[in-house]
């Protein structure tokens, strides 16, 4: 496993298991406080398939609070005009995320939304973080972008693995999760090709950024974790 600089635009993944970012993480969660690791990568590479992972292996030392609990409601995107563009950087609640991660690192008992997959629609106050749980998880795709206000994000977690996969098998990814949520195909590709395509362009800018830059080796080529949400 790589660590990697700001100076390395394009930095090369590193092949690793499962097993080895589990001992990674369980490291982070026996240091003795509260440490929050983030977990990011372009839509697709399976960033919600490696937090599954930690929080099966980890127990009751992890709980997860995913970026996309933050994504704006139907209702206001549409009043600013960004609702076909669901998912990109200027569409989430960067402010509050950044706060609760503040709270979170303070070592408080906290509540956080979820985002609900079938409402496509965060639930507010959904996930429970007790103040005795030695890791926290966040997993998105911008954690480690610079623009509107993403940068103030990464200085608040220990750690940062960006996840890389191949492009070809990121689209079929994307494609087949959107067919298991009934979207007809044609909207599905559609929607990949021209939304989520343009989003992984911008997470990719941000790679150099990452403590870790990392390919799972045994991860299912088709795997998506049951909650990935909109812009995962």
């Amino acid at each position: 496993m790589t660590h990697t600089s700001e100076t390395a635009a394009t930095p090369a993944a590193a092949t690793v298991r499962i097993v080895d970012l589990v001992d990674r993480a369980r490291a982070l969660a026996a240091a003795g406080e509260r440490r929050v690791l983030g977990i990011a990568g372009t839509p697709g590479a399976g960033k919600s398939t490696v937090s599954d992972a930690l929080l099966d292996a980890l127990g009751d030392d992890a709980i997860l609070v995913g970026m996309d609990g933050f994504h704006l409601a139907n209702e206001e995107l549409v009043r600013l005009g960004r609702r076909e563009r669901k998912g990109a950087p200027d569409t989430f609640d960067v402010e509050g995320y950044v706060a609760l991660l503040d709270r979170i690192r303070a070592g408080h008992a906290v509540y956080a939304p979820r985002f609900d997959r079938s409402l496509e629609e965060s639930i507010g106050s959904a996930v429970l973080v007790p103040a005795e749980v030695p890791l926290v998880i966040t997993e998105g795709n911008y954690l480690l972008h610079d623009r509107f206000g993403w940068d103030a994000v990464a200085s608040r977690l220990d750690e940062v693995w960006f996840l890389d996969v191949d492009a070809a098998e990121r689209r079929e990814r994307l494609v087949t999760r959107r067919l298991s949520h009934d979207h007809p195909h044609d909207e599905a590709v559609a929607w990949v090709r021209d939304v989520d395509e343009a989003n992984a362009a911008v997470v990719e800018r941000g790679r150099h950024r990452a403590h870790l830059v990392v390919t799972v080796s045994e991860a299912p080529a088709g795997a998506l974790g049951h909650h990935e949400g909109a812009a995962s």
